[in-house]
């Protein structure tokens, strides 16, 4: 034991931390060690992004009928690694659409969209969502998500299957691993993927 009168709070923790940082990250930088890291925490973020997607609990009309029967026990969508569907935009990346959006909630689903962390994508499920559907040329419809946000995957049917949905949750997944997680904002110039479209 040390005497009663010594000091402890000489070297406290954060002093310790910064010295270790510093001789650490110059050690790492001489040996490439960084560098690899970052490659190797980069795949594994990637790979653990596509295992496990969420989407946004976003039901409109009658497609969301069939996105519950996807989540429920017949199909049962999460033994696939697409995540429970959940209704907070920040624990969400997948902007799951369907329904026909109307002009009055297009700000509310940009909004959505917004708080959505990144990388994040959107899948337009249902011909409500892809153009419009049987309220195509609506004066209060919108012709497409696609003029709000920009789409990764489309799903068309009135109303899809589940299968359809479970197919394009799988499109998504190669998808993320051709193009990595890069930032929505990046990848404009990639072209969606239609299901059904071979």
């Amino acid at each position: 034991m040390g005497e009663s009168g010594q000091n402890y709070t000489v070297f406290n923790s954060r002093s310790l931390v910064e010295m270790v940082g510093d001789v650490t990250d110059e050690a790492m930088k001489a040996t490439k060690l960084k560098d690899f890291i970052g490659v190797l925490g980069g795949r594994f973020f990637n790979w653990a992004q596509r295992k496990s997607l969420f989407p946004l609990h976003l039901g409109i009309k009658c497609c969301a009928i069939e996105m519950g029967q996807t989540g429920g026990p017949r199909y049962d969508t999460e033994r696939f690694g697409n995540g429970v569907f959940r209704s907070s935009p920040r624990q969400c990346d997948v902007l799951l659409v369907n329904g026909p959006i109307s002009k009055k909630f297009a700000d509310p689903l940009v909004r959505l969209w917004e708080q959505m962390p990144e990388p994040k994508w959107c899948i337009a499920m249902g011909e409500c969502s892809i153009s419009g559907g049987p309220y195509f040329q609506s004066y209060n419809i919108l012709e497409g998500v696609d003029t709000l946000v920009p789409v990764d995957v489309y799903i068309p049917g009135c109303p899809p299957r589940p299968e359809a949905l479970i197919d394009g949750f799988g499109k998504l997944r190669e998808k993320i691993i051709r193009i990595g997680v890069e930032p929505s904002s990046e990848r404009s110039s990639d072209t969606p993927i239609i299901i059904g479209d071979d």
